[in-house]
This record gives structure tokens, C-alpha cells and sequence, in this order.
């Protein structure tokens, strides 16, 4: 085990002599990294084992992630959860565990943080003190500094694969049935607007990206997200936008709101929002109800007629109108709705796919076209499938498409 104390003089040693030298490239800085190492090896034997680990701590300390750096380069890893420079969490295939090495001290924590926060023109301090980032492999990063994290700087990472999920994969991993793909995939074909509701950590954005790879690849996609994480790579005409922070002044700032209405004048065939939150949630619905069919947003909720009542709220957080408006706003605006959640087993599926049929009794009506339905367990594993309940009843959009029904049925 390297100590902390070892740790904290070779990088002394080694950030001085950068400090003199100005800017050093990576291989100068590993080579210069190696030297050191050899050098303090020469009075203290290390096995061959322990030299590599020591080398790359170092280097990873000025130009990687530091002690999180093997972590990041871990595929089975989802996640990392910072929760002070002690104590630091790692979920792998959905299992969360305590990891063993943390940080050497606080400071060397909010360096990290100031570093990852620079790269993409962020700003985390005491006065502004909450900020979302994204790392340059796409990976998203959550910050809360003191005061408002009580234990101390508090960071989490959310790692996403290097190659997008795709709806085969969905399938082998018992997400949801090839019928129900098929379904989906007939429905954004013919440009059903549809909103993906969820959990935290029910796989929203990963879904998103997965269905995205039914879109033709001859449509303009704009998305737009706080930070930037899906990975459409089907669609070449694609405009990707991030929302930007305020500047220490309190200017400057760019939300989804404003990325929803400028991107109206992009020209896009479907707009795609990350996920709703709050006011942008109007913007959203009207960009849906003004031609731009086959649009797609997430949000949080715990199931689909739940995301309603939120999206009726956030409209309400935006502008002062009836309810009765709203509730017509979004029956117009959203055809689709499907909920992931994740289960006691870990496991993260589609547990509801709704259709949204108009207004009854002044509410919004949603007509469930598919649902989970668990059989029981099995070595740990909940076993049961997303069963067809109900048949499509707007059909119009799937004849404009020129789509054939057989039976009266989609897909």
C-alpha cells in the first residue's frame, strides 16, 4: 500500500520541478515522473509491481483523476460517490462497496475538483457552490462544496459506456421484449412525441440513446441538456447544446429555456431534452405542439401518470395558466409515455409503456399499451416480462408514415 506521505513528496518534488520548467507535455511529465520514482527507489527497494502503481498514482495526480483514476478506467464501474475525501463509494453492476484507498487530504480533493470544474468552463466555489459537469469522456459529474456539504467536498461521477446501448442489448438484458422494441421502433419511425419517466438510476439516458438509433438518419436532431450525455451517433445532422452557469458576477447564464426557444430556429425535424426539470418543461410542450413531431424528453417520477401530475406542476412554475390548459397542452404534446424503473434485483427495465389518449373528466387520460408483470424469483433474479395489455388507439400518425396495421395492431 503507497503512502500518503510517499505520495505527497515525490509529487512535491516533481510539481517544482514543472513549476520551474513551465508547461511539460504527458511524456515529459511520466518521464519525469519515472526519474523520481527510480531515484527515491534507489535508497527504498520497491518490487517492479509497486514502482508501476507508484508511477502511475503520480502522473494520474497531475494529469488524470488522481486516485480515481483506476476507477475511471474500469468498464464494470458506474459510478463513484464522494462523499468526503475519506470516504469514497463505487458501484459496480449495481453493487455499491466502500473503497479501500481514499484521499491523502481535503486539499488535494478540491484541487481535483477546481481541475475538472476549469476543463469545462465551470465555476465551483463557496458562493456558488453546487455545479453539474461533464468530464471530456462524457462521464457526468455532480459537485457540492461546504457549506451546504457538511462532511466536506462531495463529488459524484456517473460513467457511461464508451459505445451507446443499443435495443438488441436492452433486449438480451431482459429490459423490455422484442415485441414492445418493434412497437417503439414503429412510433418514432412515424413521429410519436414520447417522454421517458423513471427513478434516479433507472437507465433514462441510456434508454433515450438506445432509442435514438431508430430515428432515420436523414432528420436535423438538436438536443439539448444541462450536461452533455447522450451519444446519438446514428443521425449525422446532429446540433448538440449545453446549458451554461452564470459567471461569479451572476451573468451570463443559458438555460434549457432559453436552448429550447433558440433552437426552434435551428430548423430541427425533432428536438431532444435531456431531461425536464422545471418552467422548460412549457417550452418543451409547445415545441412539440409547433410541427416538431418525434420529439423525445425523461424526467424523474415514480410512474408514468405521476410524470404527468410533475409536468403539469413545472408548467405551472413557468406560467399562470389553467390547469384545464395545461392538462390540453400536454394531451396534444405527448403521444407516448414509458416508464423505467429498477427493481429489488438490481435489474433496470421498462415497467410501463402508456399511451396518452386525450382528456377525460378534465384529466389526462393515459391508456396502458404494455406493462411489467413479475412471475416470482429465481436465484436472486425477478423473473417476469413487459406484457401487452392494450392496443394503440391515435393511429393517425402512423398512416401519415404510411405504417400497415395488422389486426388493428402496431408492431
Amino acid at each position: 500500500m503507497l503512502s500518503d506521505e510517499l505520495i505527497n513528496t515525490l509529487r512535491g518534488k516533481i510539481r517544482d520541478e514543472i513549476d520551474f520548467r513551465g508547461a511539460m507535455s504527458d511524456e515529459e511529465l511520466m518521464n519525469k515522473t519515472e526519474a523520481a520514482v527510480f531515484q527515491w527507489c534507489e535508497r527504498h527497494p520497491m518490487t517492479a509491481t509497486e514502482k508501476v502503481k507508484l508511477v502511475r498514482r503520480l502522473y494520474h495526480s497531475f494529469r488524470g483523476m488522481d486516485v480515481l483514476q483506476p476507477l475511471m478506467d474500469d468498464p464494470a464501474v458506474s459510478e463513484i460517490m464522494i462523499n468526503s475525501h475519506t470516504e469514497v463509494y463505487v458501484e459496480r453492476h449495481g453493487v455499491m462497496t466502500l473503497m479501500p484507498g481514499a484521499f491523502e487530504s481535503k486539499e488535494r480533493l478540491e484541487d481535483l475538483i477546481q481541475s475538472v470544474v476549469a476543463g469545462v468552463n465551470r465555476v465551483v466555489n463557496e458562493s456558488s457552490p453546487i455545479v453539474d459537469a461533464r468530464l471530456k469522456d462524457g462521464s457526468r459529474v455532480n459537485i457540492v462544496l461546504p457549506p451546504v456539504a457538511l462532511k466536506g467536498p462531495c463529488m459524484t461521477i456517473r460513467k457511461f459506456p464508451d459505445k451507446p446501448m443499443t435495443m438488441d442489448k436492452l433486449i438480451e438484458l431482459q429490459s423490455l421484449t422484442v415485441e414492445a422494441a418493434e412497437v417503439l421502433r414503429e412510433l418514432v419511425e412515424a413521429k410519436y412525441n414520447m417522454f421517458i419517466s423513471g427513478g434516479t438510476g433507472t437507465g433514462k439516458t441510456t434508454f433515450l440513446n438506445a432509442l435514438s438509433q431508430y430515428i432515420p438518419s436523414d432528420e436535423r436532431i438538436i438536443t439539448i441538456e444541462d450536461s452533455a450525455e447522450l451519444q446519438i451517433r446514428t443521425v449525422p445532422n446532429l446540433v448538440s447544446l449545453e446549458t451554461r452557469n452564470a459567471n461569479t458576477e451572476g451573468k451570463g447564464e443559458i438555460s434549457i429555456r432559453d436552448l429550447i426557444r433558440s433552437s426552434l430556429r435551428m430548423r430541427p425535424n425533432r428536438i431532444v431534452v435531456g431531461e425536464v426539470r422545471g418552467g422548460e418543461a412549457l417550452d418543451m410542450l409547445q415545441a412539440m405542439n409547433t410541427g416538431h413531431e418525434g420529439s423525445v424528453s425523461t424526467g424523474h417520477s415514480n410512474n408514468c401518470q405521476d410524470m404527468i401530475s410533475r409536468l403539469e406542476t413545472m408548467v405551472l412554475s413557468a406560467a399562470e395558466l389553467p390547469l384545464s390548459v395545461i392538462r390540453g397542452q400536454i394531451a396534444s404534446a405527448i403521444d407516448i409515455m414509458i416508464h423505467l424503473s429498477r427493481y429489488r434485483d438490481r435489474s433496470r427495465r421498462v415497467a410501463e409503456i402508456s399511451e396518452v389518449t386525450g382528456i377525460e373528466n378534465g384529466e389526462v387520460k393515459l391508456k396502458p399499451l404494455f406493462q411489467f408483470r413479475e412471475d416470482g424469483e429465481s436465484s436472486g433474479r425477478i423473473i417476469g416480462t413487459l406484457e401487452r395489455v392494450g392496443e394503440l388507439s391515435r393511429t393517425e400518425k402512423l398512416r401519415m408514415a404510411g405504417k400497415e396495421m395488422a389486426n388493428g395492431r402496431v408492431g
